[in-house]
């Protein structure tokens, strides 16, 4: 095992190179311009051939771009039937202008994103603008002059009343209101929003929307575009009334690739709360899963949302009893609405390390891996406001605001009280980190389609992770280790197969601190294979670096890193933990002839929760159950090996 650390601010050669020569050309300015030019083109030929900086000519990503691949607005009938804010208000504020809240709070990010996906709801897009406008299209429908009376009667229980009534008419086989010219306009309105905050090079918005089906059991997904809206307009957003089976909905991307010659991508949304459905083992219906329909979910969906608003989606407990941080926001009672109580057996087919796992066992069978993604974060938020950050968190919906008491407020009831989800229960997370070239739709999309992702919950570490056969240790006192990550390897998202001498990969891995959150606790490495004897799978989480003079017991367990918030004051300090960590570590107990998957977590020191904040900010006492900790992660997109 190798433990080194890094420093930001040493001296590299290549900086001491830049100071001899800025002093050769002062020295060369007091001869003459003859000598000048002469002694100028020997120094270029002995000293530098190709120019004297070593970023010159480099085409791979050097900074990871941040960004919500997820997020509501208005424009999304459950959240328009509460939010106020528009799409505009939402690329407003991801790019780092303040907003006046629905309820009138001033809101401003920290640090502005990189990117965003503004993915309304595709069922009856646009209706509650329109709605609340009295837009002729929808009003030429009885349901729609009736919504429309009782909405603005200025009676505020009949007003709820009614916009309860128009959430719950989501979960039928039939739009209350089937107006394709409404929906139309509305995606061509968004269209061109999108297009007005499009900066290439500072901000990108990436044109998007959610497909939403089997609302109860969450298998929604996220369709993002690599194009702009020429080719996004010839479209228009596929829904649940389209239908409900997302093999549908890969076939309709698919035609729309096809016809267009436009890209598209689908992201699986959180599946904690599909009840096992999100990463079944069969096909939609139940039948056997056949290699046409394994391959279209490869082919459109190579990205996960691993970790959200409503709970975190890598790992379970049940699932990996020896993951001592397996259990974080774990939302596991039963589906979204509490319709259906959850069982152990369920857990398999929701959680992203299990369906990694899973994913080998059916390539084994169909020659095709359907879940073969990457790791992605985001908010799920419905407020138009993408806030991840705990001491800036804002809520899922409107309705819970930050106020003394919205950690008690209900954010989602199910029939049976214990099944309702409350406000502490929300999570402040997640963020998506994409390793591309440059800031545009095409290099973000690309990107994502290679994989070269990551998820955190909502902490901006950087995290690079390489995976290849010839890494040494002195690769990890790099301070550029991305140059021999790339040279000697694969990067995250990437596929390794058989060396010729039968080597064990290694993998080179580092991490670097959010300068605005805790200190780096460790670095490990999740390891999941399949035995092609037995077809069972297996996993195994090693830590590979850590900080301080730690040492594993006998059992190999590395002792807690120790806690040093102060929840009274919503605190802590970073006397704990390192700001970066970086290691090679290669695989001790490889196998060449089974397949399997790498992947990083790397993990915070203890930091307050949102929770803690909201007690200090507005003065309250909230219950010993209510969580006041949390340990900020991120988990990177794996690297695959396959024998042959």
């Amino acid at each position: 095992m190798s433990k080194l650390s890094f420093h930001l601010f040493e001296l590299k050669p290549a900086a001491l190179m830049g100071l001899l020569c800025s002093l050769s050309l002062l020295v060369a300015a007091s001869v003459s311009a003859q000598e000048f030019q002469t002694e100028q083109q020997d120094t270029e030929v002995v000293l530098a051939p190709d120019g004297f900086s070593p970023y010159a000519g480099r085409n791979f990503p050097t900074r990871p771009l941040w960004g919500d691949s997820h997020l509501h607005t208005e424009v999304s009938v459950d959240a328009g039937t509460m939010n106020r804010l528009s799409q505009a208000d939402a690329f407003r504020f991801a790019r780092g202008e303040e907003v006046t809240t629905t309820h009138g709070l001033r809101a401003k990010l920290s640090r502005p994103l990189d990117w965003l996906v503004v993915s309304d709801h595709a069922e009856m897009y646009g209706l509650m603008p329109q709605l609340l406008a009295g837009d002729a299209q929808v009003l030429s429908s009885e349901i729609g002059r009736q919504w429309y009376r009782e909405l603005t009667s200025g009676d505020a229980d009949r007003a709820f009343t009614t916009a309860m009534e128009i959430v719950a008419s989501l979960s039928e086989d039939e739009p209350p209101i089937d107006n394709p010219k409404a929906i139309k306009h509305a995606w061509e309105a968004y269209l061109k929003t999108a297009e007005q905050f499009y900066e290439p090079g500072v901000f990108t918005t990436i044109i998007g929307y959610e497909y939403t089906t089997e609302g109860a059991n969450n298998l929604h997904r996220n369709v993002l575009f690599r194009d702009g809206p020429f080719r996004a307009s010839q479209t228009r957003p596929f829904s649940q009334y389209d239908s409900k089976n997302p093999e549908d909905l890969w076939a309709f991307l698919d035609e729309y690739e096809q016809r267009t010659g436009g890209e598209v991508l689908a992201i699986a949304h959180n599946g904690n709360l599909s009840n096992g459905r999100m990463f079944s083992m069969n096909a939609y219906n139940g039948s056997t899963l056949t290699n046409e329909i394994a391959s279209l979910r490869a082919r459109f969906e190579p990205l996960y949302e691993a970790t959200q608003i409503k709970g975190d989606g890598e790992a379970h407990p049940f699932l990996s009893p020896d993951d001592a941080f397996a259990d974080h926001d774990t939302w596991d009672a039963a589906n979204l609405n509490g319709t259906e109580i959850k069982k152990p057996e369920m857990l398999a087919g929701e959680y992203a390390r299990e369906a990694l796992k899973r994913g080998m066992q059916i390539e084994a069978d169909l020659g095709v891996n359907p879940f073969k993604f990457g790791m992605v974060g985001a908010t799920d938020s419905h407020t138009a406001m993408a806030t991840a950050q705990e001491d800036n968190f804002f809520g899922k919906h409107s309705g819970v605001e930050p106020e003394p008491n919205r950690w008690e407020h209900l954010v989602i009831e199910a029939p049976s009280p214990e099944l309702s989800i409350y406000g502490w229960q929300q999570a402040a997370g997640g963020l998506g980190a994409v390793w591309a070239t440059e800031n545009t739709r095409e290099a973000i999309f690309d990107a994502m389609m290679r994989k070269e992702t990551y998820a955190t919950t909502g902490s901006r570490l950087v995290v690079r992770f390489f995976g290849g056969y010839d890494f040494t240790e002195e690769d990890a006192l790099s301070r550029l280790p991305a140059d021999a990550g790339y040279r000697k390897g694969v990067p995250m998202g990437g596929n390794l197969s058989t060396s010729a001498d039968g080597k064990a990969p290694s993998f080179l891995v580092a991490a670097l601190k959010d300068p605005m959150s805790g200190n780096l606790d460790r670095i490990q490495i999740v390891k999941g294979w399949l035995d092609p004897e037995t077809g069972e799978t297996q996993e195994k989480v090693f830590d590979v670096a850590w900080s301080g003079d730690r040492q594993p017991d006998a059992n190999g367990v590395l002792p807690s890193v120790g806690n040093t918030v102060d929840i009274a004051n919503a605190t802590w300090t970073n006397s704990i933990g390192t700001p970066e960590l970086i290691t090679v570590w290669e695989d001790p107990e490889f196998d060449p002839s089974m397949s399997a998957f790498y992947y990083a977590r790397v993990i915070e020191i203890p930091t307050p929760r949102w929770t803690a904040y909201e007690a200090n900010r507005f003065g309250v006492t909230m219950p010993d159950y209510v969580p006041m900790i949390t340990t900020e992660r991120a988990y990177t997109s794996p690297i695959w090996y396959s024998p042959g």
